[in-house]
């Protein structure tokens, strides 16, 4: 157990977080490509003398999430303390959550990259993290880096994990692009998706997606006309489809209409990457037509900041 007095340089101290939701894999890109979205959670965290962790949520989540140290925000401050060599403090949240759960918009990479921010901020000025670490810190508890990288860095980013760790190039998206995303009422687990995914695939199908995220990079930073064939994929989606049928459905159909959709991250959500604006209010009006349950459908803007942190106004009571 840590004791108070060690963790002082950081008691008094107060930030908020705010964090975008990211569409992972985007079609070809499987465990690579992620686009942050202007949609996102908040988070004040205050560092007190009295320990123990103390979670407040509002917003989605609300009674749902755990209110102690297990809550992954929590968890992600701890890791992040830890991990830098630093005692834990006494720690007040509150979130206030806005990314959907458990339909492929990052929001377990959003909850870890808030909690990595958080610590980014509490110990401004005792250590310092360089974007490097906070990518290896949000990495450790997510288990892969195309979602957390995007959330942190913001625009389109690219990831890759070597023998020293994960790594990313942030690039900047074609003002053209328009994402909307339709979001249903129903959720599904990122590790039930996984486990549709065969221990290997044909060649064909393997050499077929190195081609196709190829051409999604350019696609998204230079040609927005090519964004149908750009995401082409054989890799995951077609595996995933049963657990999935209407977003598999709407997306056959979406794509058969001309509109470059696919399944955002793990689903089941799904991703339409419009070349102009016009695009979006066209699949929205497709999907409204030929949907049988209800899909909110979410106009977003590329976020290009990624994850922030600010000292917090209000004093942490202490």
């Amino acid at each position: 157990m840590i004791t108070p007095s060690r963790a002082s340089g950081v008691i008094g101290r107060s930030v908020k977080v705010r964090v975008p939701a990211t569409s992972a894999n985007l079609g070809p890109g499987f465990d690579t490509l992620g686009l942050a979205l202007a949609l996102y959670d908040e988070l004040v965290v205050a560092a007190v003398a009295e320990p123990g962790i103390h979670v407040e949520v509002t917003g989605v989540g609300q009674g749902e999430v755990p209110t102690d140290g297990s809550n992954l925000v929590a968890q992600a401050v701890v890791h992040a303390f830890e991990a830098l060599g630093q005692p834990v403090p006494g720690l007040r949240l509150q979130a206030a959550n806005v990314i959907p759960h458990g339909r492929g918009l990052g929001s377990s990479a959003a909850a870890i990259v808030s909690g990595i921010m958080a610590a980014k901020g509490l110990l401004e000025g005792i250590v310092d993290v360089d974007s490097h670490t906070l990518l290896r810190l949000a990495t450790d508890l997510e288990g892969h880096p195309d979602n957390v990288a995007p959330a942190l860095f913001g625009g389109l980013t690219i990831a890759w994990t070597t023998s020293e760790g994960p790594s990313h190039k942030r690039l900047l998206v074609h003002r053209g692009v328009s994402p909307v995303v339709f979001v249903p009422s129903t959720t599904l687990s990122t590790k039930l998706a996984r486990s549709l995914q065969p221990a290997s695939v044909p060649h064909e199908d393997a050499t077929f997606n190195v081609s196709r995220s190829a051409l999604l990079v350019a696609a998204l930073i230079q040609s927005p006309e090519l964004l149908l064939a750009a995401t082409e994929d054989r890799l995951h989606q077609s595996y995933r489809a049963k657990a999935m049928p209407e977003t598999d459905t709407l997306i056959r159909m979406l794509r058969d209409a001309g509109l470059a959709a696919v399944v955002s991250g793990a689903g089941p959500s799904l991703l339409v990457l419009g070349s102009d604006p016009s695009q979006r209010l066209f699949a929205a009006e497709l999907v409204a037509e030929h949907s049988v349950s209800t899909w909110r459908p979410l106009m977003l803007a590329v976020d290009l900041k990624g994850a922030t942190v600010n000292p917090h106004s209000v004093e942490a009571q202490v």
